[in-house]
């Protein structure tokens, strides 16, 4: 799964599935063979190359689907050091950016302040791109931070 919300549901099937008969099975065989993009990378790091140029400063934002639903922090950030890019610290990494599902449209103020808390935290060293691993978390930011934010995997060719 290359979007990391879509990565945890998928990988829960096997239980929000168990009771029903015609898919049980299916669904627990699908969920077991999911893996994040990252789970996969990692096994054939050797072979990637960077997608930019090695040096390029990157804020890295673990989406709450990847470092909480899956377990898989570290991962993403190992590979891009690999790669030569140089990831800036960020302060308060694991709180939310404010998109989580519909929370953005449940609660738009709390979500446009955890946006706002969130790229001030990412954009506080310099870095030229934000970096993430969830295609809603890099919409919910994209429209409000002054360099881009992008899924992490266009970092990798």
């Amino acid at each position: 799964s290359t979007a990391s919300g879509c990565g945890v549901t998928v990988k829960d099937y096997a239980r929000l599935l168990a009771g029903e008969a015609d898919y049980a099975q299916r669904a627990a065989t699908v969920a077991e063979k999911t893996m994040d993009v990252s789970e996969y990378l990692q096994q054939i790091a050797a072979d990637l190359q960077p997608g930019k140029p090695p040096g390029t400063r990157i804020a890295w934002h673990a989406p709450c689907t990847l470092q909480h639903g899956q377990q898989l922090g570290g991962g993403v950030e190992d590979l891009l050091r690999g790669l030569g890019y140089e990831l800036v610290p960020g302060r308060d990494s694991h709180l939310c950016c404010g998109a989580a599902g519909t929370y953005a449209i449940l609660q738009p103020q709390l979500s446009e302040q955890l946006k706002h808390a969130k790229l001030q935290a990412l954009h506080a060293d310099q870095a030229d791109f934000v970096a993430t691993a969830n295609v809603g978390c890099q919409m919910h930011m994209r429209r409000a931070s002054p360099v881009p934010v992008m899924h992490w995997i266009e970092l990798v060719k």
